[in-house]
């Protein structure tokens, strides 16, 4: 009895060929599955959520500036149409995307050519439905001009392409507009002094200018009229992201009920909430619009919420 109780005492936990087999395959099953789990734990941390990349490249493009300064070499060759087309208006017209009249295409093309070379010069410059003002791009606007008559004339148009603008041109209205005052001064150094005005007479304009300074300076602080051309632009740049599909709770662009409690508040009132933030709104909307601009914006939302 003793000597039984010995042995049991120095033999382990396995003691069949059927418990050694699984304490084996538990040995090196387990660490391989440890070792799966921790290298998806740490891989995990960098996938992104489900539209988190187009979050982050609406934040992107939120934060970039509404206008830039470009200078551009005045003297350098005009580019010819085919080449605008290329470089900026194939990425809507070669496919037709969202309405634009598709490169070649007779039967969409057609109504536009018969509106005249000038009002298709004009859409394409000022912008028209989902195109963009063109005239602040990469080229000017007799470049643009030519892009216009080089996808029309594809279309079955017969435009020409505009030349460059004569050099001397501008030079010489600036040289006609610099000799018209100094052609003037000599005649109203020859011209006779008027006679003095009594000074009654003289105490009557002073006495309306004076009365006039506080209407007009009443009129000077009034807030600019918001330009609908810049509120088009910075909603199309930054503020679309949202309300262009009432993400985060922000009213939907023309649901007029969602608006409603909005414009009840005042335009100053909403100037004021767009610029200091508010909920997911981030300040200015994440851009760097002037007050003006901002206005602007919320102006060109409010009126397509009536």
């Amino acid at each position: 009895m003793s000597e039984n109780t010995h042995e049991e005492a120095h033999t382990g936990p396995v003691k069949t060929p059927k418990q050694l087999f699984w304490v084996s395959v538990g040995a090196f099953v387990i660490p391989v599955f440890v070792i799966i789990g921790l290298v998806y734990f740490v891989t995990s941390g960098n996938k992104q959520a489900p539209g988190a990349t187009d979050v982050a490249r609406g934040i992107a493009e939120r934060l970039q500036k509404v206008g830039t300064v470009e200078v551009r070499d005045a003297n350098r060759p005009l580019e010819e149409g085919a080449t605008v087309y290329k470089t900026q208006c194939a990425a809507c017209h070669a496919a037709g995307v969202s309405g634009a009249p598709k490169f070649g295409d007779a039967a969409a093309w057609g109504p536009r050519i018969a509106l005249g070379f000038d009002t298709l010069v004009h859409d394409a410059l000022k912008g028209k439905n989902a195109m963009p003002p063109q005239g602040g791009g990469n080229f000017n606007d007799t470049e643009i001009a030519r892009a216009v008559a080089y996808m029309a004339n594809a279309g079955g148009a017969k435009f020409t392409e505009p030349a460059a603008p004569a050099a001397g041109a501008s030079d010489a209205a600036s040289a006609a507009g610099d000799a018209a005052p100094a052609a003037a001064a000599p005649a109203a150094a020859a011209a006779p002094a008027p006679a003095a005005a009594p000074a009654a007479s003289a105490q009557a304009p002073a006495a309306a200018a004076v009365a006039a300074a506080p209407a007009a300076a009443a009129v000077a602080a009034a807030p600019a009229a918001a330009d609908p051309g810049v509120g088009k632009a910075l909603y199309e740049k930054s503020c679309v992201l949202c309300h262009g599909a009432g993400v985060a709770g922000a009213p939907k662009f023309g649901d007029k009920a969602a608006w409603a409690p909005y414009v009840a508040t005042g335009i100053d009132t909403m100037l004021k909430v767009a610029i200091s933030g508010k909920g997911a709104m981030p300040p200015r909307g994440a851009s760097t619009a002037t007050d003006d601009e901002l206005r602007a914006a919320i102006q060109y939302m409010v009126d397509h919420a009536k």
